[in-house]
């Protein structure tokens, strides 16, 4: 029986990426390699509990949604996590799996929505990114940029050009809360005409920051 360690399974709006406002249920598995400084799910570092693969299918059965979110933490850290997603693209949900970008996605389902970070300067992780990841994303990934400050928008810009990124999949750039003014943000995308989405955390905004929403 296949088991991954969960902190939490709920359902709400999905609060970023290109389906933001869409109900949807997230599997928040537990454990991360990466310590970014702005992290807002450091509960989901240790603890969770440990649940079979059709437990959580089981579970997740019960809301009213066909979206589901893989997160963490770090999902891809587990390696059943594979698993989950295979059996869920199997049940025809719409699958999209949240990953750092630290580790590798080679063997992530290809009908999975991969929404990859790009670790920014400012995150104190850009050391762990793995370019590598970036031939293995298609039209319906995403790669995000989490963005503090000028420095971080300047390096990402850079990312979209020396990887061509814009020609890959969709881009997503988001302001650090509480660092970064949305609005700040919204004008450097505006002044260069970059070919991104600009979002922050809807939930954040609806809720607060409250784990389980």
């Amino acid at each position: 029986m296949l088991t991954l360690r969960v902190s939490e399974i709920f359902y709400s709006l999905q609060g970023e990426s290109a389906s933001v406002g869409i109900p949807t249920t997230f599997i928040r598995l537990t454990g991360c390699p990466l310590r970014c400084y702005y992290c807002d799910t450091a509960y989901a570092f240790s603890g969770g509990k440990k649940i079979s693969i059709d437990s959580i299918l089981e579970k997740i059965a019960q809301y009213p949604t066909r979206y589901i979110t893989v997160t963490g933490g770090e999902p891809l850290a587990q390696d059943n996590c594979h698993d989950l997603l295979k059996q869920l693209c199997d049940k025809n949900y719409c699958v999209s799996l949240e990953t750092s970008g630290a580790l590798s996605v080679a063997k992530v389902d290809p009908r999975v929505i991969k929404v990859m970070d790009l670790k920014t300067p400012s995150s104190k992780e850009c050391e762990k990114n793995d370019y590598v990841n970036i031939d293995y994303l298609t039209p319906i990934d995403q790669i995000k940029f989490v963005i503090g400050d000028k420095v971080d928008f300047e390096w990402s810009v850079e990312m979209i050009k020396q990887y061509q990124l814009a020609q890959k999949c969709h881009l997503l750039f988001s302001p650090i809360a509480d660092v970064l003014s949305p609005t700040v943000l919204a004008d450097w995308i505006l002044e260069h005409g970059l070919p991104v989405r600009f979002q922050f955390q809807l939930h954040k905004y609806l809720w607060g920051n409250v784990p389980g929403k």
